[in-house]
């Protein structure tokens, strides 16, 4: 990690970069009425070149992806080889789209110098047409139909295939494939490790973008036992492929098979993509080029493997070199594997506290290893793409189409994916919260994460940060400079220093990114903001980017609390860079004003107002286009968000801007309506160790708002906080408006409706990334509280808790959700057996992207380690901290740190904090 943030070796240069879905995605979507599902199906995938980008099982590639390797396999049985992961489109699952297999991500380190992926293969035909038509006649309020239902893994009648990556260099990687068969009998496997170059050279890219010269790989002499493919590529120059075992070499091109797909086109090869598809499962000789050369080309080793037996295949790709080297297989091959797991097991051991159980350290290993596989090479050329819609505004005569206004950007970069299958594309707001845990193991990663979003290639230039790539102008909530301060404190506590220039940059992108917020979302100027769904999804009684079906308008509670923090975490950047240039110090009393007002504008009394005083809880508020205005009384997330607006200010950071603390005293002094909206501060209101706090919710506010957040009737569920209240089970929420009934129903699982794709709940399941924020929030009061206030926990228990004892509460509740139980059984995994109770399966985590709100049970993407990994994160961080530790410390620690020189804490772990160092992180 060293040498690669140095520079002095590019040991991120291969990685797990490859989608594990590029099909069915906008970029690769051409039809004239953006149906992105349609356009470019499953079926088309093995036969057809994709535009922007590949994807593969256990993928891995360079890191502009021209060269990828990924394993391909069949059964003998499948009606085609098995390229890809398979999955439902969102109009053929009963619940949006869905992938169904199983796999897992078992380790990484951060600069992939191990990794470690599992894929379960059935014995028999994948049901491939039973899973699509079975789904597809299953109503929203039906169980989903998984892959375990259909029987494929009946007896056990399966491979688990591990596919292990090691380094022995930077350029030298080896690849360890063992197959293990742990049905009842021998069966037949046709494994096919399969390298291929990205088709950049076609003569329908765009000649901007269009390669130099054609890639090749060709076959040549190697030592007896093995094959060699030579490798040479324009950019990345040569490289040698060996694979021990006297197997077959099958080599055709990466380009579309258009007779196949699209009859009366001609092929521009006579060897095309799906050419060893065609060999290996029609028998079709000629599918393959004979003269043992071309762009794709996959080893077929045809093994069979007895019961509860295993095959290893061994692999090499090594560069700097056209000649393969003398024993590419010998036994310094699996010393290199001994060697990389060693140092990965001395690694993770580095950042999991001591006190952490077996069982937990596993989880946050897992999960840190699904954050460290779903990075990927996310290449999108608007200006190119655009052209080739006729939709680009800088060209006269050019029809509006989806993302039209972002014709400025270029994304090829190495990103963190929500979801390599279900979201194969970044998603803005959930990049920022993988940086939390990715900062654990590569602060520098998580760092170039948020640095990427404020960019040129990517920022609009009116300020607004990209959302996704379906529609890049919705609003998400604005997270990152709360990310950006988290990554700072970090690395002021790994290093001993400030990066100032990257404090400067980010502060400087967020300023525009602030004012683009306040100019476009505060329609009225008056401190409170719309949005539309803001990545709530279903939670509102309307879908909340469309126009509403009343007229008028909504003010919302969490758009307006997500500026309130976005405020709140200027102010505190500000703070930080005025102690390195004072140039700065006029921005904390800008954004010490942005917040003051904005709680002035939420906290409004009277019917104008979000928060209701009888209900004691804050709702959006639909102003009518007759000027009346009625609160949507949902008891949602969407109240729970002004809790997280919430901020201590140390004495020492007021003691050096002594000017501005006294202006902002005057103005408070002047406008004591703005001091009266927010939680008492100030002279008189201070609290441990002379803290003031920033907060929207002042102390009756805040028991209030708790009381209800902490009732298990409510939103505290046994595995976290609920994104809807409970109390909507017994009680729908329920609007009619012109003769249509519009209702909010608490539902655990998942959504009875098709808002926002339908392939996501916030009406009642558990979402980690809000918990994480309400976190965040309670050990902010506490630093300023201290032992002075408590409160009920679980509300009428009768038993009292300070706010550390609370998010320590939620925090066990959360984490239990993947932590085996007193009967052995992890409540992720539901009333699944085979998880449950197989020892093949019992300790494979899987991450999902929201869990059930009563019993746990994993929901949604299966894969979204994204911001579940955030578990990592609380498990780490309860692990370290305690009450005494947070109340010494607070925010402090880490500015005398930096104020004092403290050494670098960097060792043989990289430049990874240290487990004492990191418990100074407790604030952001």
């Amino acid at each position: 990690m060293q040498e690669a943030r140095e520079g002095t070796s590019h040991w991120k240069k291969w990685g797990p970069y490859l989608s594990e879905r590029q099909w069915g995605t906008v970029r690769e979507d051409y039809s004239p009425n953006g149906d992105a599902w349609n356009f470019f199906p499953h079926d088309h995938a093995r036969s057809r070149a994709y535009r922007w980008g590949e994807d593969g099982i256990a993928g891995f590639s360079d890191d502009k992806q021209h060269l990828c390797f990924a394993l391909a396999l069949w059964n003998g049985k499948d009606p085609i080889l098995k390229e890809r992961l398979f999955g439902l489109t969102n109009s053929e699952g009963n619940h949006g789209e869905d992938v169904k297999e199983y796999y897992f991500y078992l380790d990484s380190t951060p600069t992939h110098s191990y990794m470690k992926y599992l894929y379960k293969y059935p014995h028999s035909a994948y049901p491939y047409s039973d899973l699509v038509e079975t789904n597809r006649h299953r109503s929203r309020t039906e169980f989903e139909y998984e892959l375990l239902d259909t029987g494929v893994f009946n007896e056990d009648r399966y491979f688990d295939i591990f596919v292990e990556y090691a380094k022995d260099g930077p350029e030298d990687i080896l690849v360890r494939i063992t197959a293990f068969n742990r049905g009842p009998e021998t069966a037949e496997l046709h494994l096919l490790p399969t390298l291929w170059f990205r088709n950049d050279w076609s003569k329908w890219i765009a000649e901007s973008s269009r390669a130099a010269e054609k890639p090749i790989l060709e076959q040549i002499a190697a030592p007896e036992g093995t094959s060699a493919v030579a490798i040479s590529h324009f950019v990345l120059g040569k490289y040698i492929f060996s694979c021990e075992g006297d197997f077959p070499l099958l080599f055709t091109e990466n380009e579309t098979n258009h007779e196949r797909l699209f009859p009366g086109q001609k092929n521009e090869s006579p060897h095309v993509k799906d050419g060893i598809n065609d060999c290996v499962v029609q028998g079709n000789q000629g599918a393959v080029n004979d003269e043992r050369k071309g762009t794709k080309v996959a080893a077929h080793c045809q093994i069979n493997i007895g019961s509860g037996q295993s095959k290893v295949i061994r692999l090499r790709l090594s560069g700097s070199s056209l000649e393969p080297k003398d024993v590419p297989f010998g036994e310094q091959f699996d010393q290199v594997f001994a060697d990389r797991i060693d140092e990965a097991d001395e690694f993770y051991k580095s950042v999991t506290p001591p006190s952490v159980s077996e069982d937990a350290a596993r989880v946050m290993r897992q999960a840190i290893a699904g954050m460290l596989w779903s990075k990927q090479f996310f290449f999108f050329d608007l200006d190119s793409w655009l052209d080739e819609h006729n939709s680009n505004p800088l060209h006269h005569g050019y029809r509006s189409s989806r993302n039209s206004e972002w014709f400025h950007m270029l994304n090829q970069d190495i990103i963190s994916m929500p979801d390599k299958w279900e979201y194969p594309w970044y998603a803005a707001w959930d990049l920022a919260f993988h940086t939390l845990p990715l900062s654990i193991v590569d602060p520098d990663f998580a760092k170039r994460q948020m640095q990427l979003m404020l960019q040129v290639n990517y920022l609009h230039p009116n300020g607004q940060v990209p959302a996704y790539e379906w529609n890049f102008s919705d609003v998400n909530p604005p997270v990152h400079a709360w990310a950006i301060m988290f990554l700072n404190r970090t690395e002021q506590v790994l290093r001993g220093e400030t990066d100032v220039e990257f404090l400067k940059v980010t502060f400087n992108k967020l300023a525009l990114n602030f004012t683009w917020w306040v100019n476009r979302k505060d329609r009225f100027g008056k401190g409170v903001f719309e949005g539309g769904f803001l990545g709530l999804d279903n939670i509102g009684i309307f879908d909340r980017s469309a126009p509403l079906p009343t007229g008028g308008y909504l003010e919302q509670a969490d758009g307006t609390a997500w500026m309130a923090l976005f405020s709140q975490n200027m102010l505190e950047l500000a703070f930080q860079l005025t102690s390195h240039d004072p140039a700065y110090e006029p921005m904390i009393l800008k954004f010490a004003e942005h917040f003051a007002f904005i709680a002035a504008g939420m906290n409004r009394p009277g019917q104008e107002g979000m928060w209701d005083e009888e209900d004691g809880f804050y709702y959006d508020l639909l102003c009518l286009p007759d000027g009346s205005s009625h609160r949507l009384k949902v008891r949602s997330m969407v109240g729970l968000l002004p809790l997280c607006a919430t901020s201590v200010v140390e004495k020492w950071q007021r003691d050096r801007v002594p000017g501005t603390m006294a202006r902002i005293a005057e103005r408070m002094r002047r406008m004591p309506e703005l001091r009266d909206t927010i939680h008492p501060t100030g002279p008189g209101h201070f609290g441990v160790a002379e803290r003031g706090i920033l907060a929207l919710l002042n102390p009756d506010r805040l028991r209030r708002i708790l009381s209800k957040m902490l009732d298990e009737n409510e939103f505290l569920s046994p595995f976290g906080i609920r994104s809807l209240s409970k109390f909507h089970e017994q009680h729908p929420y329920v609007l009619n408006v012109g003769g249509l009934e519009y209702r909010v129903d608490y539902l655990p699982a998942e959504s009875n409706s098709g808002m926002f794709g339908g392939n996501s709940n916030w009406r009642g399941p558990i979402w980690m990334p809000i918990n994480a924020l309400i976190i965040r929030a309670l050990l902010n009061f506490y630093m300023y509280y201290g032992d002075n206030f408590k409160i009920e926990c679980p509300t009428g228990s009768g038993k009292l808790m300070n706010l550390f004892e609370v998010s320590k509460e939620i925090t066990d509740r959360l984490t239990r959700i993947f932590i085996r139980d007193e009967r052995g059984l992890r409540p992720v995994y539901g009333g699944s057996e085979k998880f449950q109770s197989d020892p093949y399966w019992r300790d494979h985590i899987l991450f999902y992207e929201y869990f059930h709100g009563d019993n746990g049970a994993g929901l949604g993407a299966s894969h979204q380690t994204g911001w579940t990994g955030l578990v990592a994160k609380m498990i780490q961080l309860y692990g370290l901290l305690d009450a005494k530790q947070i109340l010494d410390v607070g925010n402090e620690a880490a500015f005398i740190r930096d104020t004092h020189g403290v050494t670098d804490s960097t060792g043989s772990n990289g430049g990874v904090p240290s487990a004492p160092a990191e418990a100074v992180l407790l604030k952001d």
